[in-house]
């Protein structure tokens, strides 16, 4: 996962984040595309760009390289682990001017002759003004698919469906997952980044049931590594009756990884939206979010 991960936030030119965390200015002449992408996890080694390894970034970069006839390199809205699916992926680059056709939109239908099938960008616009895949995010919405049935999940589903055949009471997991909302320091949900920050907002985090599907909705402004399967794992640690509400609640005083939570299974995840604001707000919005926040006293927001 953005762990889903816009999870680190330093910009640098011209260093790798699987892909390029660029200024918000466009040099030259180019042009500032997003592109809003979908694939299925299973079979990559995560977002990011690694050597020797088949990754969803390597995959759009190489292709959409052949298509302007020189490299690219891409911004991501939330990097994802290996495993982790995603329909509502973002991500942003500057490709030359020239190369471009009248409508980019074309471009979509060339890349889904080029890709493979578990990778589709299914949308290319230019960017407005100071868009930042990354940097201009306001929240990254992720689900986690849970099933209880006693046969696990169904084949058709299983690349994206955990199997959780336990008896779970979904209305602690509920109480739970809703005590954690809000402003705090998730550092027992997270694994340790050097120099990264572990406070967030979490804004969403509830379960829906459809007959033996249960779906984790979890909504924030960033998500630092593993945390929303760590928070999910949490949760059904309560919902199975091992752990209490207040144990899960008392977790936002630590300040370390917290070995008593488990890593839900990367194939569960999917990151399903990435929400920006107006135009005229982008160029605010990349200031406050490279920002980095401070530490959070114990005992403080909420």
């Amino acid at each position: 996962m953005v762990s889903a991960s816009a999870e680190s936030n330093e910009p640098a030119a011209l260093h790798r984040d699987g892909g390029l965390v660029a200024s918000d200015t466009v040099t030259g002449e180019r042009t500032r595309l997003r592109l809003d992408i979908s694939y299925d996890g299973t079979d990559f080694s995560g977002w990011a760009r690694q050597p020797g390894r088949r990754t969803v970034c390597g995959e759009i970069e190489e292709k959409l390289s052949a298509i302007v006839r020189e490299p690219v390199l891409l911004t991501v809205a939330g990097r994802t682990d290996a495993g982790v699916h995603a329909s509502g992926q973002v991500a942003h680059v500057d490709v030359p001017t020239e190369a471009l056709p009248d409508d980019p939109s074309r471009w979509i239908r060339r890349l889904a002759r080029f890709l493979p099938r578990d990778v589709r960008v299914t949308g290319i616009s230019v960017a407005p003004e100071h868009f930042d895949a990354r940097f201009s995010a306001i929240r990254r919405h992720y689900e986690y698919r849970v099933t209880a049935a006693v046969y696990g999940a169904d084949p058709l589903r299983a690349r994206d469906t955990v199997s959780w055949p336990k008896k779970v009471d979904l209305e602690a997991m509920q109480h739970a997952s809703r005590s954690l909302l809000g402003l705090h320091d998730f550092a027992a949900f997270c694994k340790r980044r050097e120099g990264a920050t572990t406070v967030r907002e979490l804004q969403r985090y509830d379960w829906t049931r459809s007959g033996d599907i249960l779906t984790a909705h979890v909504s924030a402004d960033a998500f630092c590594w593993s945390m929303v399967r760590s928070l999910v794992g949490a949760a059904l640690a309560v919902g199975e009756g091992r752990r209490s509400v207040d144990w899960m609640t008392a977790l936002l005083d630590e300040r370390e990884r917290a070995a008593s939570v488990a890593v839900a299974p990367a194939h569960g995840l999917s990151l399903v939206g990435v929400d920006y604001p107006a135009d005229g707000d982008l160029a605010a919005r990349n200031s406050a979010t490279r920002e980095t926040r401070g530490p959070i006293a114990r005992g403080c927001c909420g």
